[in-house]
């Protein structure tokens, strides 16, 4: 048995514990601890509080007098990946383990509410941090930390995914309908690849043989072609991508919107806003939602929201953006409407979103620049 450990913020709430233990918080002796000299702080955009020393501050946990075999490992893992190191700390006549950080968080930040982040993040813990105990002994704690923000944005996707679009043409068959035999990560890295066997419903009853897939599990992405209606000119970008390069194209640089992932508790609106400060440095002033789709059915999760994104453009040209962050390396094109429709005419332009955006904008065109 281990010595008694101190928990507070989400490793306190029951169904993230349970996850660390790998068993109901109820079979253990727990009981209800204050820490004095400490505070739990929140980010807004943060799904994860930070306990931090501050004096004459005091946070509600609970506190584990004995952890069963294996299990501190596990919550070194799970605590690292939410940005705490194991500390001891004063608790009543003795010493505790707990997890903290030595100083706070950059950004605005306030006393965490326990209801509050329940409502907006709870879920999205829950179901990212099911997905790093997946990946425990493969992983340190480290490395989930850097791929906890890929985690929690999978998890937002799941989110978003479980409110379908209508089927009254196609079939009304469910997912729960389907027999997955067995589930496995062929690939972890910042990337995810799940393999899957399984039998379907066919369409003539009954189910299909057995099949064996592989999914590449992505996050939601907000698309956004910048349109200018007064100058009637549109914002591409271009860089390097694997796809084509993979592919055999010898020309892999290839001309998209404005694009990014939708990060864990953003909505797909806000990512295309922040998406275009960071990637083009424009300031929109609004968007039309253009579609909702899968990028690659057959073979990806990934899920794109496509905008048009009014705004004022610069002359006609070409220079360079990105965020230096992210180690993007972007050039942008400034390009009159007409200009862009011949692109898609000769086939340069050969991006999915990039089409079905100019496509669109077509049909709108003249009612866009006819809107005051």
């Amino acid at each position: 048995m281990s010595e008694a450990v101190f928990l507070c913020g989400p490793l306190a709430y029951d169904p993230v514990l349970e996850l660390v233990l790998g068993q109901a918080p109820e079979t253990l002796d727990r009981h209800a601890a204050r820490l004095r000299d400490h505070l739990l702080l929140s980010r807004t955009d943060s799904c994860f509080p930070v306990l931090v020393p501050a004096p004459d501050e005091t946070v509600d946990g609970v506190v584990l007098p004995r952890l069963p075999e294996g299990v501190l490992p596990r919550m070194r893992y799970v605590a690292a990946g939410m940005g705490l190191s194991e500390a001891f700390v004063p608790l009543g006549a003795g010493q505790v383990r707990t997890f903290r950080a030595e100083s706070a968080p950059d950004g605005d930040t306030a006393e965490w509410a326990r209801a509050d982040w329940q409502a907006r993040w709870g879920g999205l813990a829950v179901d990212a941090l099911r997905e790093a105990m997946e990946h425990y002994g493969r992983f340190s704690g480290a490395d989930l930390a850097v791929r906890m923000p890929m985690l929690l944005s999978r998890a937002e996707a799941r989110a978003a995914a479980r409110s379908p679009v209508p089927a009254d043409l196609r079939s009304g068959m469910r997912a729960d309908a389907v027999d997955c035999l067995s589930r496995r990560n062929a690939h972890a890295g910042f990337f995810l690849t799940r393999e899957y066997r399984l039998r379907h419903p066919v369409f003539g009853g009954g189910l299909s043989p057995e099949v064996t897939r592989e999914v590449f599990v992505a996050t939601d992405a907000a698309i956004v072609l910048p349109y200018d209606p007064v100058r009637d000119r549109v914002l591409m970008v271009e860089q390097f991508r694997m796809g084509p390069y993979g592919r055999g194209d010898p020309l892999p640089w290839m001309l998209e919107p404005v694009a990014g992932r939708v990060d864990a508790g953003e909505s797909p609106e806000t990512a295309a806003y922040r998406e275009c400060r960071e990637e083009a440095d424009l300031a929109l002033r609004g968007l039309e939602h253009v579609a909702g789709h899968y990028c690659s059915p057959g073979c990806s999760t990934e899920y794109f929201q496509c905008y048009i994104g009014f705004c004022d453009l610069p002359d006609a040209g070409r220079d360079l953006g990105g965020a230096e962050a992210e180690n993007e390396d972007i050039r942008r094109h400034v390009v009159s409407f007409d200009r862009a429709m011949e692109l898609l005419r000769t086939g340069e332009a050969d991006n999915g979103p990039l089409i079905l955006c100019l496509l669109w904008l077509e049909r709108e065109r003249a009612r866009l620049r006819a809107a005051p």
